[in-house]
């Protein structure tokens, strides 16, 4: 299995802030998936520190001679209060860094103007799991924008967020996730650099520099493996977690987003018994 790979562009634009706020209008009239009731409760995932204050997300688009900010987000989530105020706070603390390097200038302003552009998707909804991806950047100068990538799992059962770390609670656990994850990484970056036809000496240098980047982003430890999505099947169990890694943690920026599905065969072992009964068998 290859890694798969997206590489979505970083450098800002105003046009990028346009096309966000065009996908979520699309979102927001397509029908939210169902999926049948009568499904067993599932136990309790990592709770929330306290209870969240009702958020209503709406879709954010500001623009002056120093910043612009397009933000985002599936009407669908505000079903979920808690999980609303996450996917607030989450924005909320990507604006505060672009607002922050935006003060800094005091009454001058930049060449141009700064920018955070941030799309909140739902990729899963059923009665058991909800994800949502959160994809972006922040620009405050240089050649390119800071990539901006996380991935909230929702127990709405639970009212709860699960965590790669609660999911996989044994270090067994994540050596087997690190190893097959670099196992495709590693063939990845062979493929490709086949694909290319470099010469000798830069197919060596590629594939040496960024061995060691990979070696280094999946050490078996759960804040490396902290993005993740479930890949369901169609009664809604989980077949495999798809991690997501963002660029200069397993590789080169150019190399852009990478993602690797580890199947449940793997995770099984390690998951800890109370979400055993999310994954398919």
């Amino acid at each position: 299995m290859s890694p798969c790979i997206s590489r979505p562009p970083f450098r800002h634009t105003s046009l990028l802030l346009v096309a966000i706020l065009a996908l979520s209008a699309c979102k927001r009239d397509a029908a939210a998936p169902t999926t049948p009731p009568g499904e067993a409760a599932q136990p309790s995932a990592t709770p929330v520190d306290a209870p969240a204050l009702p958020v209503e997300l709406k879709d954010v688009i500001e623009s002056t001679d120093r910043y612009v900010v397009g933000i985002s987000y599936p009407a669908s989530v505000n079903r979920y209060p808690a999980l609303a105020k996450a996917l607030s706070d989450y924005a909320t603390a990507e604006r505060a860094e672009l607002m922050e390097a935006v003060e800094a200038f005091g009454n001058d302003k930049p060449t141009a103007p700064y920018e955070l552009s941030l799309a909140f998707e739902q990729v899963v909804d059923t009665p058991q799991i909800v994800a949502v991806a959160a994809d972006g950047s922040r620009y405050t100068g240089g050649a390119h924008g800071q990539p901006l990538i996380a991935r909230f799992v929702w127990l709405p059962q639970q009212d709860a967020r699960l965590t790669a770390a609660a999911l996989v609670p044994g270090p067994e656990g994540w050596r087997a996730i690190s190893d097959y994850v670099r196992e495709q990484l590693h063939t990845g970056v062979v493929t490709r650099a086949d694909e290319d036809e470099l010469a000798p000496t830069d197919r060596a240098a590629l594939i040496k520099s960024t061995a060691r980047m990979i070696d280094e982003g999946t050490e078996p430890d759960a804040v490396n493996f902290s993005e993740f999505v479930p890949v369901l099947d169609a009664a809604g169990r989980i077949t495999a977690l798809r991690f997501v890694f963002p660029p200069y943690q397993v590789g080169p920026y150019a190399d852009g987003t990478q993602a690797v599905d580890v199947p449940a065969a793997v995770l099984l072992p390690h998951v800890a018994p109370e979400y055993a009964g999310l994954f398919a068998r």
